[in-house]
């Protein structure tokens, strides 16, 4: 997006931007002379991209990849990558403010360096992109092309031109952001995540509008950075996918980083008045308007499934969904696969990697692997983090599934307890009378290292009984999950078990 105010202070590219763009896009490249047919091409340079075309080269594939910008995606550039990165400097500083909690001296002068905490950015998504680079696909035998691919018939596109033809094909084009028709806002300078990490300078007032989790972890990142920060939602809860509980503990840490969440508003208009921006925001029992310095949307994400003239090869679409795909990923076109966040509704780097690997197992190989058989974990990183992998307890009531759920709250756990981390629980639902676990939710500081535990039980049919058994080193935050196992146990001890029990010892 074109920069349209002056108040968004960004720096030219430096030494770690030119490393990133060298790796993902170099300059003066030259796409190479096309094989008469590739095994596969792919369109679309992200995670999903990137894993297909190292996966099906290293099997012995012709492989081409397509990219119209950058190598890596939204995940490196504009995404996971530069996110955590901020974050972790955010969470460093709202521990020094409050080091007493630890037993240590507040620092005398805490002086954000904003510049300072993006340039550490720019570095770490530099020393990544070295993972996603052009040298690397050429190493690995991808014949790499740079621009804007469309399809010029059922087996064959066009790059800049250049006619490509192939056996099958793998649209991984990504999603881009939602912004929302909200009067006034294309008339101003706003951000997205595709232009929030270029900024230099730390805005003092922000306005974040949506509580999804893109939301959530920059309005927390901000605020602790020193900005006065607001979160409207237009729905009556943030995080709306996730447990009422769940959602509750983090408004409660919001709340007392500072940030102001708003429930129920919608932004209706926002215009520029002596040089700051007015948004006008509405609710069922108010009305008020805020003036801010920059304002952050929000509101999901949609698909690129723009320009590539879908129309042609046969592949059906949706603005909205993406391409439609059934079970195998397969799109409506046999030859054509789609993956990641071009088709998928659950947007994460992770999926798109475990879909793309689908793919070439189903387009190159006749494999038979879908898309439902997936296990798939998640995690908003904020302070708390809240993970959740499987059935929520309401999905399973609409499927007639009894359930049974074993809690622990994270003040139980010694080691949460030392870290002064004691905030969360460990949630996990296992169907009535049997140790199968249908899904959980954890709320800690470490949530997303934790839930990978239990999805490793989910896909290898582990019971939450065995869990039980498994030693945990100690002391660690992990050991909730095995309290909550402890707790499954203690159910099976019926009264008559514990009477014969007795009956055993006495005897």
């Amino acid at each position: 997006m074109q920069q349209r105010n002056a108040f968004y202070s960004t720096a030219p590219p430096d030494a770690h931007d030119r490393e990133r763009l060298e790796n993902v896009h170099p300059t003066g490249w030259r796409n190479p002379q096309p094989a008469g047919r590739y095994n596969l091409v792919v369109v679309g340079a992200g995670t999903a991209g990137l894993v297909a075309a190292h996966a099906a080269a290293a099997l012995g594939a012709k492989v081409a990849l397509i990219e119209r910008n950058l190598l890596g995606g939204d995940c490196l550039n504009v995404g996971c990558v530069p996110s955590k990165a901020i974050i972790r400097t955010a969470r460093l500083y709202a521990e020094m403010r409050n080091a007493e909690q630890y037993g240590a001296q507040i620092p005398g002068d805490i002086r954000i360096d904003f510049a300072a905490v993006m340039e550490r950015m720019r570095g770490i998504r530099a020393r990544i992109s070295r993972s996603d680079s052009v040298h690397r696909l050429i190493a690995a035998g991808v014949d790499v092309f740079f621009g804007q691919a469309y399809f010029t018939g059922t087996d064959t596109l066009a790059v800049d031109g250049t006619k490509l033809r192939f056996k099958k094909a793998l649209i991984a084009t990504g999603a881009r952001p939602n912004t929302t028709c909200i009067p006034g806002l294309v008339e101003i300078d706003y951000l997205t995540n595709e232009n929030i990490f270029d900024l230099t300078e730390l805005p003092r007032r922000l306005l974040v509008i949506g509580g999804g989790p893109l939301g959530c972890e920059l309005a927390q990142a901000f605020c602790r950075f020193g900005a006065q920060t607001i979160i409207a939602q237009e729905k009556p809860l943030f995080l709306p996918k996730e447990e009422r509980d769940a959602a509750q503990l983090l408004s409660d840490a919001f709340a007392r980083d500072g940030i102001e969440v708003r429930l129920n508003t919608k932004a209706v208009n926002i215009r520029v008045e002596g040089g700051q921006k007015l948004v006008d925001l509405v609710s069922d029992d108010y009305s008020i308007t805020v003036a801010v310095d920059a304002i952050l949307v929000g509101t999901g994400r949609v698909p690129n499934v723009d320009s590539l003239n879908l129309e042609a090869a046969g592949v059906d679409f949706d603005t909205i969904t993406g391409i439609r795909v059934d079970d195998f990923l397969c799109s409506s076109n046999r030859r054509i696969y789609a993956a990641g966040d071009a088709c998928l509704e659950h947007k994460f780097t992770h999926t798109a990697d475990a879909s793309a690997r689908i793919v070439v197992q189903n387009a190159l190989f006749l494999g038979r692997q879908r898309l439902s058989a997936l296990t798939i974990p998640w995690c908003t990183y904020t302070d708390p983090a809240i993970a959740h992998v499987g059935l929520y307890v309401r999905q399973a009531r609409e499927r007639d599934i009894p359930v049974k759920t074993f809690t622990i709250p994270m003040h139980d756990v010694d080691r949460a307890i030392a870290d002064d981390e004691e905030v969360g629980f460990v949630k996990i639902h296992v169907k009535e009378r049997t140790d199968r676990i249908l899904g959980a939710t954890i709320v800690a500081r470490h949530a997303g290292d934790m839930i990978n535990e239990i999805t490793l039980a989910m896909v290898a049919g582990i019971g939450l009984r065995t869990l039980a058994h498994v030693i945990h080193a100690y002391p660690t935050q992990a050991e909730a999950i095995k309290k909550a196992a402890d707790a499954y146990n203690r159910t099976r001890l019926t009264p008559r078990i514990q009477w014969l029990l007795r009956r055993w010892l006495t005897w």
